[in-house]
């Protein structure tokens, strides 16, 4: 069987002295492991396509034995600019991880792939925030995987919003300041509350169109990733990593 689809690679690894294994995030197969053989030769057609970030376009067989193997591999986009800040590679990198981590397997990921490759875009380009980026692209992921944390109303009451609302990052679900919880939960201004129910429920293109002031981004960017941590229970590698760079 042949698939033809655009995606990125969101991990790769040597194999052999001349191979390649990566993991792609494809439209329209979700992540698949394919390989690439002779990708580390220097006259290979395949290799600069199928390195780590690169968005292209793929002609994937299919073998009856279910392994994937890449035939041909064009480049659309290699976003050279995070080659030349750490900050921004090792961020974009855990985006990587990310989606391998919630995106679905061998069916169409259309939306995942366009939350990545914004969630690239805009770190490569440096057009928001990286506190921002991260707390909005782990939160789609989310949602975007069927964990959607309960922002809708209060759990208990009903309440649409309150001047302050305390949130859960271990179950995920939000009260009003009147209701009492019967669990540990955060307290969270009622803009706070907004913007996540923005990035988890507005269209994929408008999921970074927001702003919030430097506190509430930052209590933003802690709850995001508290529940992000809570819902797939593991740490995450490229993430120690960033938060190493960006002390």
């Amino acid at each position: 069987m042949t698939i033809k689809t655009d995606g990125m690679v969101i991990k790769e690894k040597t194999t052999g002295e001349r191979d390649r294994l990566v993991t792609l995030l494809t439209r329209e197969n979700g992540v698949i492991r394919a390989f690439v053989n002779g990708a580390r030769s220097p006259k290979s057609k395949n290799s600069a396509a199928t390195g780590l970030l690169c968005y292209s376009d793929f002609v994937i067989e299919k073998k009856k034995t279910g392994v994937y193997i890449v035939t041909e591999a064009s480049a659309k986009e290699v976003f050279f600019s995070l080659r030349e800040d750490i900050v921004s590679l090792s961020l974009a990198q855990y985006f990587a991880e990310l989606a391998a981590e919630l995106s679905v397997r061998e069916e169409n990921a259309d939306e995942f792939l366009r939350l990545l490759l914004n969630a690239v875009y805009f770190v490569s380009k440096k057009k928001k925030d990286n506190d921002l980026i991260k707390a909005a692209t782990e939160l789609r992921f989310l949602s975007l995987s069927g964990y959607m944390p309960s922002i809708v109303a209060c759990c208990k009451c009903g309440k649409y919003e309150s001047e302050k609302m305390r949130f859960s990052v271990s179950s995920g679900r939000l009260y009003c300041e009147e209701c009492l919880p019967e669990e540990k939960t955060i307290d969270v201004p009622l803009s706070v509350v907004t913007a996540m129910r923005h990035i988890c429920l507005s269209d994929t293109n408008k999921v970074f169109s927001f702003s919030l002031s430097k506190p509430s981004l930052s209590l933003l960017c802690d709850i995001s990733e508290r529940y992000l941590k809570a819902v797939t229970m593991r740490g995450y590698k490229t993430l120690d990593f960033y938060k190493a760079m960006t002390r």
